[in-house]
């Protein structure tokens, strides 16, 4: 059963606009100019389009997509609210979609655009989550109402256990920053040392402002296709050879889980593997969800670049440099190039598998991955390959 997605599936176009810390512009301007530079990238018109995978925030529906492309062949549409988790998860069921002959052609975006009442901010969003709904009653009374403040007891407890220290999260943060300095699109291209992540200010110990994303506006979109009819199309076709979701014990809740230290990815990661026929040591380059500097350390056990514990020693041995083991956020993240939920990273793994990326590009990539993470701790992971 595992195997029945391996490499129905290809990524054959992908999209974005401009990234900014304001716009004025509403998450369906966003979100039209980049699913219509995927469809173009891809070699193919609007109507070509018969799947929707919108991403469920600043109402936006298939609907909407529907009516202002005038699209008339849509025949499955489907909406995947797991936060961050979400643009990979609606990798896994585009595939799944196109595997069982419902659609050819599915497109999935995501948009992060002005709204008059709220202009996008987290706590609004996070109110847009039925699922957060359990941490308002154990959490939120307490003083935890934003992300840094459910995850710095994650951090700290990995701390804790392990020994592992500030300064190695910082090995993170500094990582995505180097690598967005050679990147015209990130927002953040200022050089950072350890000294500037340190001196950082306080967000929720032990986190500091250097480990913590951006708030950004933008959007980006790709286009999944059917993999026998992708080599058709204008751009070389990237595989889906494995994709996976996974939701962590106590989902709801950080509080009341009974290991902090352990995230959905852990559940996904095996899945993927197995689906794709390969192992963490057959990857050449990952795009890790990196909300928190700490999320990235964790996801890197959780998937098997490293032990349990491990996590601290092996991000400041190099190995996620770009000329490291395992390069990781080669455009910057979520931490300096933009926040776009995780769209952007499944971008530049497309384009690191194409091979267009210029001074940050990974020499002969060939097999990638790419994360994401929700909300309190689920998972997706999407294992490609050109």
């Amino acid at each position: 059963m595992e195997k029945s997605l391996r490499d129905k599936a290809a990524i054959t176009g992908i999209g974005e606009t401009v990234y900014s810390k304001v716009t004025d512009r509403s998450a369906l301007s966003l979100t039209l100019e980049a699913c219509l530079k995927a469809i173009n990238d891809a070699g193919l018109v609007p109507d070509d389009i018969d799947g929707l995978i919108p991403y469920p925030s600043q109402g936006l529906t298939a609907e909407s997509l529907i009516t202002n492309f005038g699209l008339k062949n849509v025949r499955y549409s489907a909406l995947t609210p797991m936060g961050g988790a979400s643009p990979v998860a609606a990798l896994q069921s585009a595939a799944m979609a196109i595997a069982s002959g419902v659609a050819q052609n599915v497109l999935i975006c995501l948009a992060r655009g002005h709204t008059e009442s709220n202009d996008g901010k987290i706590t609004a969003r996070l109110a847009e989550m039925p699922q957060m709904s359990t941490v308002s009653e154990f959490e939120m009374p307490l003083g935890a109402n934003a992300p840094a403040q459910f995850y710095a007891p994650m951090a700290r407890r990995h701390m804790e256990i392990f020994g592992t220290t500030s300064e190695q999260f910082a090995e993170i943060a500094i990582t995505c920053r180097n690598n967005a300095m050679l990147n015209d699109k990130a927002l953040m291209r200022k050089p950072m040392s350890l000294k500037d992540h340190q001196a950082s200010r306080m967000i929720s110990d032990p986190l500091r402002l250097y480990d913590c994303s951006l708030e950004s506006k933008g959007a980006a979109a790709a286009v999944i296709s059917r993999k026998d009819r992708a080599n058709d199309l204008k751009q070389p076709p990237i595989s889906i050879l494995g994709v996976a979701e996974g939701h962590p014990d106590s989902p709801s809740t950080i509080t009341q889980r009974e290991n902090f230290v352990t995230l959905g990815i852990a559940k996904a990661a095996p899945i993927a593997f197995r689906m794709a026929d390969v192992t963490p040591a057959d990857i050449n380059v990952a795009q890790i969800y990196d909300c928190f500097t700490y999320i990235v350390l964790c996801q890197l056990e959780d998937m098997g670049f490293c032990e349990k514990g491990e996590g601290g020693q092996f991000v400041t041995s190099g190995a996620i440099g770009l000329k490291g083991k395992i390069p990781i956020n080669t455009h910057g993240g979520l931490l300096s190039e933009a926040h776009i939920a995780g769209m952007n990273h499944i971008n530049e793994l497309v384009r690191q598998l194409r091979r267009t990326c210029g001074e940050r590009q990974i020499e002969d990539a060939s097999v990638g991955l790419v994360t994401g993470y929700g909300d309190l701790g689920d998972g997706s992971i999407a294992i490609l390959s050109r």
